[in-house]
């Protein structure tokens, strides 16, 4: 049994870990794949050399690199508790999902781009999670499809959240409702900290658990860039910072969708 070490350099999110999941998927000669993803290292165990690995890899594009290689006697490891992962993914789904719905309908009421914002990176989020809960046990063709049609929603969210930001910026709307941009996202902020909190719990090595406590952490972020934001509109009466922080996360979902798209192809 071989042990091959990559560095991943592009390697941050859940959408670069389905990217080589699924690239990887089908190669008989690969046992067993473990991520890193806060060192952005993929450790893969398998039979033969590395030469079709280090090649497919590079098709994806993510900064590969080779950097050890040994003979390892790793006994494969078959994941412990399987149905407990799911129950907590699908928690984490369903507490996504709400606040999606929650945060883009008092988005709408406040005139709050940051809070529209936020609710699609839910949105983006509970994607995420859905296409690996359904892609276990499919077919490459069928997973394929899955990322496909996420990928083109979340795009075409993003795009059109983008043009709505330019359209409040050049336009006469008012100044957002600050209090319910700081009461929503606290909300959210505390869904999102309970979602990281049965991550954690779980005390998984497994890849997709890891990288949705990182894809989680990332999602407390934004939420309390949405609230400095909210105290900025109400600091400088201005509906500017709002906008701010709606382009940043819109772009942030764009990007997530690009790199989901990339999965299907």
């Amino acid at each position: 049994m071989e042990k091959s070490v990559f560095k991943i350099s592009q390697m941050d999110c859940p959408s670069e870990e389905q990217m080589i999941r699924m690239k990887l998927d089908g190669i008989n000669e690969i046992k067993q794949l473990e991520f890193e993803i806060p060192q952005r290292k993929l450790t893969i165990f398998h039979i033969g050399n590395t030469t079709e690995i280090e090649r497919i890899l590079a098709e994806l594009k993510l900064g590969s690199k080779l950097i050890s290689n040994t003979q390892s006697q790793v006994v494969i490891d078959v994941e412990s508790d399987p149905s407990n992962q799911r129950k907590i993914l699908w928690a984490v789904l369903i507490i996504n999902f709400v606040f999606f719905v929650l945060e883009m309908l008092f988005g709408l009421i406040s005139k709050s781009m940051g809070l529209v914002a936020d609710s699609l990176d839910m949105l983006a989020d509970s994607l995420v999670y859905a296409l690996s809960l359904l892609a276990v046990g499919q077919t490459l063709i069928r997973k394929k499809k899955v990322a496909k049609l996420s990928g083109y929603f979340q795009m075409s969210l993003a795009l059109f959240g983008l043009l709505e930001v330019i359209r409040r910026f050049v336009g006469s709307d008012g100044i957002p409702i600050f209090q319910n941009m700081i009461i929503i996202s606290f909300l959210a902020l505390l869904a999102n900290s309970v979602s990281l909190y049965l991550i954690q719990k779980a005390k998984s090595k497994e890849a997709h658990m890891q990288a949705s406590a990182i894809f989680t952490s990332n999602d407390i972020i934004i939420n309390l860039g949405v609230i400095l934001a909210g105290g900025l509109v109400y600091y400088f009466e201005s509906k500017i910072p709002d906008l701010v922080i709606g382009s940043v996360v819109f772009i942030i979902v764009f990007r997530g969708a690009t790199r989901i798209l990339r999965l299907a192809k």
